[in-house]
This record gives structure tokens, C-alpha cells and sequence, in this order.
């Protein structure tokens, strides 16, 4: 397979791709790293080449790699063979995968969005845990959801950890960035429901009446939705608790929400 060899963890491209943990330094080039031959191939599926591919020999041969191999060259990418090594620190785990890619990040303008093609959508208010965001933006993407809009200071959706919880639906669900105000502006002239979770609504999650497109309204883990954000909303629910615990995962609870909503 076509491609140049690479086995020094001082290498220019191997240290550029490293750095690509920190946010400042997603945030400064736009690229992002996504990990495994299936991400890659269904991002490569979804029309998104890999700027940076790197495989490690136990992989060469395999169908798949080739594929994203030639779409990463025919994209103007680079593809490079390197060492059990340097996939070990760009991963930062001690049994990396066999293939990592480098991607450019895209978020889909707020203005964008048609609320009509999707029956149900997903906006996060300063969501912090990326493991979390992840999971939802999976979850949004199982079940059909038009973005996942994220509203006011958030984790990055483009961080390691964030597109490992995605499973590869980081490259099929549209992520939107917006802030409080962008945000409540642009419900304003929403269609349909805007529903919101809280510890003190009474009307029960099953019971509540959802005019589609619903829009799920999702507090952060720790504060859930502030007062002027539940204020959005047409409908706040609560979901209940029969055991001794008060609360649940944010990505558990979204879940419930989002298929409860579609």
C-alpha cells in the first residue's frame, strides 16, 4: 500500500497529531482525532476523508484500510505507516488501535438547520463531561435526531474522549454551536415542542404531550437547566425515580427523553 513509513515519536507529523489532545490546539487548526478502522471507514462512507491517516503493519492488508487509504489520497491527505509505538502515544493508551485518522472538525451553523427534517432534535446546555456528549450524540444519531445543538460553554464534542463515546456518529449527526442568547433567539420560532427535564415539574415524562419536531432541552450534570433555560421550554418533565437514587446520568436521562420525545 502506497504511503511513507514512519518510526521516530519525534517525527514533525506524529508530534502534530499528539498535540491534537489539547483543545487549544483543536481549536487553533480545525482537526481532530478519530480512532479505529471502523470510525474511519464510516466517516470515509459519510464524505469525510481523513487529512492524516496512520495504520499500524497488522492492518495493511485489510479491504477497508485500503479504501480509506485511497479516499484520503484522493482528498490531498497523507497515509502513513508507523509503529506500534507512535500509535500508543497518539492514542495515549496502552493497546491502541490499528489505524487512527485526522479530521476536519465541522459545525453546522444554527441558521442552517431545517426543524422540519427530523422529528425530534437534541440542544445540551454547558454540558461538561465528554464521555457523556458522546454517548448522546450516538444516541441522537440511533434514533434519528436532526443535531445535537450545544448551548453556551460546553465540553469539546471533538476531543478524544468525546468522539470515542460517539462510535463514529460524530461524522453523522450535525453539531451545532450556539450561545444563550443565539439560542433562545432562534427557538423562538420553533414549530414545535421544546421540553425540558426538572426535579420539579410534575408532569410525568410518559404522560406529556410532544408536538414534533420536538426539541429536547437538556440541563448540564451538575445544575441541570437553569431558570432561564427551563423558561424556553413549552413543557418541563420529570422523569421518575422508584429506587434510592435521585438522579441519572445526563446521557442515560437524554436517552429516555429523546425516544420519549420521537
Amino acid at each position: 500500500m502506497s504511503g511513507r513509513a514512519v518510526t521516530s515519536l519525534t517525527n514533525p507529523t506524529v508530534k502534530a497529531v499528539r498535540a491534537l489532545h489539547l483543545r487549544k490546539e483543536r481549536e487553533e487548526t480545525g482537526l481532530f482525532v478519530a480512532e479505529g478502522l471502523k470510525i474511519v471507514t464510516e466517516a470515509v462512507e459519510l464524505g469525510h476523508a481523513p487529512r492524516i491517516l496512520m495504520f499500524g503493519r497488522e492492518a495493511e492488508g485489510h479491504l477497508l484500510l485500503r479504501q480509506a487509504a485511497k479516499a484520503t489520497e484522493a482528498a490531498g491527505g497523507e497515509v502513513i505507516e508507523v509503529t506500534q509505538d507512535i500509535l500508543a502515544k497518539v492514542s495515549r493508551r496502552d493497546n491502541p488501535q490499528a489505524v487512527v485518522g485526522v479530521f476536519r472538525q465541522v459545525f453546522t451553523p444554527l441558521a442552517d438547520l431545517d426543524p422540519k427534517s427530523a422529528a425530534c432534535w437534541v440542544a445540551l446546555h454547558r454540558v461538561r463531561d465528554p464521555g457523556n456528549l458522546g454517548t448522546i450524540v450516538r444516541t441522537a444519531d440511533a434514533a434519528g435526531c436532526g443535531a445535537v445543538i450545544l448551548v453556551g460553554e460546553c465540553c469539546d464534542p471533538f476531543s478524544v474522549e468525546a468522539v470515542r463515546a460517539t462510535m463514529g456518529s460524530v461524522f453523522a449527526v450535525p453539531i451545532v454551536k450556539a450561545t444563550e442568547a443565539e439560542f433562545a433567539a432562534w427557538r423562538g420560532a420553533w414549530p414545535g415542542s421544546v421540553v425540558g427535564t426538572l426535579l420539579t415539574a410534575t408532569v410525568d415524562h410518559r404522560s406529556a404531550t410532544y408536538t414534533k419536531p420536538a426539541l429536547v432541552l437538556m440541563g448540564n450534570e451538575q445544575q441541570g437547566l437553569t431558570p432561564d433555560l427551563a423558561a424556553l421550554c413549552d413543557v418541563n418533565v420529570k422523569i421518575p425515580m422508584r429506587g434510592r437514587a435521585d438522579s441519572l446520568n445526563l446521557s442515560v436521562a437524554t436517552g429516555i427523553m429523546i425516544y420519549a420525545a420521537s
